[in-house]
């Protein structure tokens, strides 16, 4: 729910002292982009803020340190593509400091070999950590100390080492190469854990182990073993089962029902904010889809790739024939988008592959800079004139588009697109679902035909309306705490599951005994 994060300040729920943006632009990727601007501005709302990250963004302009991290060849990761029903693991490399290393000529710190002296990320937070806490008095030390070495600080190899040699299978294989398990995904860079049947995870039985001391309830036949649901009997059978209370695949749901949403229990369908019975078509009310994405770009992160920006470069509002000839619209025509909070001013490409009614508008491009920001990009920034009026409200207008440019790389002086089109995020509202908080990014959209004097690129926000639209969702949520206490129901799974006190809401908690 981060994209929630600058109404929570502005609404007073706190200041952040300290705020690190890592790899992140939530002031061009996120709805509302200007009540972002309106909180890195304020002092009282972010205190020190820095940006970590690999590029030059509309967020990075709001930092007070702009750290460089590396992309995905400069630095370690790992991660599990789902390609097929097995389950494995991946090991990626910051790939000039392996070479380095297979070369005989290793780093201690992987910025010794990137580009620019770009930092490694999983480096810079450990030596973050021991800058902060040296003397390990805060206790944040710890943490980050070698579990090999007592005491001393842990090196980038240790740490994935720590984690490899836990990996299921891999200390017993990398041993018959006579390698650790970290040499092994060196070299290598992925282990197969489990192979097969993968999608029948809840048929899995029990073993004499994990059922020892366990009881079955006679009418659930869930099993339960200290105070916990581990399984559930299936004709005869201890099996795992699914991760819900009853370990059953949940048709009705008690805990819709416990956390106060009873109409959901079983599954129906949501008449949402875009729902055809919510549009008034008599005002020009359609359905914008702002999130179908062009497969030559990333995000935000593909603006500095030339050849991909040179394939994609603007983003026009896709209108049916039919839509556009009630409109008199036609391909290249200027078309405004009013959203809740503001418009933008966009062109219209006239194609069979919408459906009438809706129109979309695709990611990852209409991207800028103002002129006193550091160039940075020029493949696919837009040179923007960003101005408030003190009272919420705020105008965008393109001052030029892409242009050629001289530099060290022949192909610069070659741009022959001028299109770097427009920033459409940036005048969506937050809509956070009142169930998981999550954005709801479909938008509810009013056309009409800009006047004389606006133009393309044009765009405005009032953030005072954003604000009333962020607390219009709000009271549509149904806060906790949940039956005993909770703030969210107690097993739902974690990346990284905290105490299990930190579940429940003290007073609440308290209450109930």
């Amino acid at each position: 729910m981060s994209q929630l994060l600058p109404h929570f300040l502005k609404e007073g729920r706190g200041k952040l002292d300290v705020y690190f943006s890592r790899v992140f632009n939530p002031v061009w990727t996120y709805p509302d982009g200007f009540t972002w601007m309106e909180m890195f501005m304020d002092e009282s709302k972010f205190g020190l803020h820095a940006a970590l990250t690999p590029t030059w963004n509309e967020t990075a302009f709001h930092a007070d340190f702009v750290l460089p991290m590396g992309l995905a060849s400069e630095r370690h990761d790992i991660n599990s593509y789902a390609t097929h029903g097995g389950t494995w693991v991946a090991f990626r490399q910051p790939v000039l400091r392996e070479a380095a290393r297979r070369n005989g000529k290793p780093v201690q710190l992987t910025y010794e070999v990137n580009p620019g002296e770009v930092w490694e990320e999983d480096e810079f937070f450990i030596e973050l950590s021991w800058r902060i806490d040296p003397d390990g008095s805060m206790g944040i030390r710890k943490h980050f100390e070698s579990p090999y070495r007592p005491g001393e600080k842990i090196t980038i190899d240790e740490y994935y080492q720590y984690i490899f040699e836990r990996v299921p299978g891999l200390p017993e294989t990398a041993k018959k190469e006579g390698i650790t398990e970290l040499e092994y995904m060196q070299k290598y860079g992925a282990y197969e854990i489990e192979s097969g049947e993968s999608y029948k995870k809840n048929e899995t039985l029990l073993t004499e182990v994990q059922l020892a001391g366990s009881t079955v309830n006679e009418n659930t036949h869930v099993i339960s073993k200290d105070g916990k649901n581990i399984g559930v009997m299936i004709n005869g059978k201890a099996m795992v089962g699914f991760p819900t209370p009853s370990r059953k695949n949940e048709f009705y749901s008690q805990t819709m029902v416990d956390w106060k949403w009873p109409e959901y229990a079983t599954p129906t369908y949501i008449k949402s904010h875009i729902h055809l019975d919510n549009l008034d078509k008599s005002k020009g009310e359609y359905v914008l889809v702002p999130t179908f994405r062009l497969p030559a770009l990333i995000h935000t992160r593909s603006g500095n790739a030339k050849w991909l920006v040179e394939i994609s470069n603007r983003n026009p509002i896709w209108m049916h024939p039919d839509d556009a000839a009630n409109w008199g619209f036609k391909t290249g025509d200027l078309v405004k988008m009013n959203t809740d909070i503001g418009y933008f001013i966009d062109k219209v490409w006239v194609t069979q592959s919408m459906k009438p009614g809706v129109v979309a508008c695709s990611h990852h491009i209409g991207r800028w800079r103002r002129p006193q920001d550091k160039t940075g990009n020029r493949w696919a920034t837009n040179t923007v004139n960003i101005e408030s009026n003190g009272k919420g409200g705020w105008k965008m207008n393109t001052i030029s588009g892409i242009e050629p440019f001289e530099s060290a790389d022949k192909d610069s002086k070659r741009i022959f697109w001028k299109d770097g089109g427009v920033h459409q995020n940036i005048t969506h509202a937050v809509h956070p679902d009142p169930i998981s908080g999550m954005h709801c990014w479909h938008q509810r959209v009013r056309i009409e035909k800009p006047g004389k004097d606006e133009h393309y690129g044009d765009i405005f926000v009032d953030t005072n309306k954003s604000h009333e639209v962020y607390k219009e969702w709000m009271k549509m949520t149904r806060p906790a705490p949940g039956p005993n206490g909770e703030r969210r129901p107690i097993w739902f799974e974690r990346a990284f599951r905290p105490d299990p006190s930190m579940f429940y809401i003290k007073d609440e908690a308290k209450k109930e005994d």
